[in-house]
């Protein structure tokens, strides 16, 4: 599997989105800026994100982003598909290794389908209050 840097910055935009309350709405800027993403690719990426049916956007003061449904509803997996379209790995499969192949695709694939933005959010949120100091003497 080949994921792109537009691959990529799509999860990260999901994922920031994830991290929000559930009727937030954000700006494109305050995502960029979180997840050191170029406002402007960032922008063309959340249309897509917009036309694949994973977020919503609302013009104006009090518009912004937000996921369409709950970071729970959304894996992985399908963002990607959504992201790459038809593009798959161009890795040579010579007849003896296809099969092992296919297989380590299907792991792959199973992986990401089964983990969900909220999961990944959960676990970053864990791994964050792990790393918080703690002064109490």
């Amino acid at each position: 599997m080949n994921i792109s840097v537009t691959d990529q910055y799509a999860l990260q935009a999901i994922f920031d989105l994830a991290l929000q309350p559930a009727d937030a709405r954000v700006k494109v800027g305050d995502i960029a800026q979180r997840q050191d993403i170029p406002q402007k690719f960032l922008e063309t990426i959340l249309i897509r994100l917009k036309q694949g049916g994973f977020v919503a956007s609302r013009r104006g003061v009090e518009g912004g982003y937000r996921l369409l449904r709950t970071a729970d509803q959304i894996t992985i997996g399908e963002v990607l598909r959504h992201m790459y379209g038809a593009r798959r790995s161009k890795r040579a499969r010579p007849a003896a290794l296809a099969d092992l192949w296919t297989r380590v695709d299907c792991a792959i694939d199973g992986v990401l389908d089964h983990t969900s933005f909220a999961e990944v959010a959960r676990r970053w949120r864990e791994s964050q209050s792990r790393h918080v100091a703690d002064w109490i003497i």
